[in-house]
């Protein structure tokens, strides 16, 4: 290994800090949602508070195993990993394999457990495409290996996001690419030419499909259907109103009980606000933009391309979720359904979460410049 890849002594404390913090601070939050659940039904409620206490467990797991993984094993190891999770994407489509519900086909049961792909398949991506532009570096400039293999990549996820549908993490993959894409060193026409692609495509799929739409028409006409379409963003927009400044205390929610719709996923961060307050609002806030305000750090100190695209990827990839969580939450977007990173119930999205954190803490190791 060459002296600039030498690694230091130990990862980035400050982006570790920011991360323990967020998922402890959001523990105590979705904890309180589920009080919720345990009002309609004790059982549920024991359900999913075992699930998320080993995704938060899992997590940190992978996270200490993935920060002990040199990234380059990534780089060698994407085109499988790749090949797995589309795989795994296109089996949650099969009958009696996908559960389905809500109209979606979205996992898959392993005993008492269950695996969303579409968790590993975006960071699948993020390796992916990283891994392609550091290959093709030198000839970035040109179409054939600059825009082509963004392309197919996006056409493949659109696919198999399509049909389940999940158009939501279409979006999300579809910012995280452009990102990553324009950081490579991407010529002016071809960012142009994307634009000119994949914007008119993304807007055809939000008005092509009907629940797309739907969630369309509710964000411009938020006080129609109020009993129907509307109901849920009405219910969040009450509990996040109702928190004041500083919030009904913790454990007060009144939304979360009979009135609001997915206390625990979607709708943590109304039930958040509730609680706390315009001041719990901004905390949180606050710590989607600490991490990635520090994750882009450690991408601009990264040792090569491929960390520096492979950490502003997976930085991208969580902090998008969540800013689109939140907007959707307080009336600013439409309802995608992105969860709440590192607060939301979903023990396979805390465990692949954490376990990109643990990727990003790895490269911080190799860092040009000392933290």
């Amino acid at each position: 290994m060459s002296k600039a890849l030498k690694p230091k002594k130990r990862a980035d404390r400050w982006f570790l800090a920011i991360v323990v913090t967020t998922v402890l601070f959001g523990f105590f939050v979705f904890m309180s949602a589920a009080l919720g659940l345990y009002a309609r039904d004790g059982a549920t409620f024991s359900s999913v508070m075992q699930t998320q206490i080993i995704g938060v467990l899992s997590g940190f797991i992978f996270l200490i195993i993935a920060s002990n993984i040199p990234y380059t094993f990534w780089r060698r190891m994407a085109m499988p990993i790749f090949v797995i999770s589309t795989i795994l994407m296109a089996v949650v489509l099969l009958p009696n394999v996908g559960f389905l519900h809500g109209g979606s086909s979205r996992w898959i049961y392993l005993g008492p457990l269950s695996f969303q792909p579409a968790d590993l398949y975006k960071i699948a991506v993020v390796i992916l495409y990283a891994a392609l532009i550091a290959k093709h570096k030198k000839n970035i400039a040109n179409f054939k290996y600059a825009v082509i293999p963004l392309l197919i990549i996006f056409g493949i996820s659109g696919l198999l996001l399509i049909l389940q549908p999940k158009i939501g993490t279409l979006v999300v993959i579809a910012i995280t690419m452009f990102a990553m894409f324009i950081t490579s060193g991407a010529r002016a026409k071809h960012i142009a030419l994307l634009l000119t692609i994949l914007l008119p495509v993304l807007i055809a799929m939000l008005f092509l499909f009907p629940y797309a739409r739907e969630r369309i028409d509710t964000f411009l006409n938020p006080s129609e259907n109020t009993m129907d379409e509307s109901y849920q963003i009405q219910q969040s927009l009450i509990a996040v109103g109702s928190g004041g400044v500083f919030g009904r205390g913790y454990g007060q929610s009144i939304q979360k009980f009979s009135f609001l719709p997915e206390p625990i996923s979607d709708s943590v961060f109304a039930v958040a606000a509730e609680e706390f307050g315009f001041i719990g609002g901004v905390i949180i806030i606050a710590l989607v933009t600490l991490f990635t305000y520090r994750g882009l750090i450690i991408a601009i100190r990264a040792p090569d391309l491929f960390a520096r695209l492979l950490v502003l990827g997976l930085v991208i990839l969580i902090s998008s979720q969540s800013f689109i969580n939140i907007a959707a939450m307080i009336g600013l977007a439409p309802l995608t359904g992105m969860p709440l990173v590192f607060i939301s119930h979903g023990g396979t999205a805390m465990l692949t979460a954490l376990g990109s954190v643990g990727i990003i803490l790895n490269v911080s190791k190799y860092s040009k410049q000392n933290s």
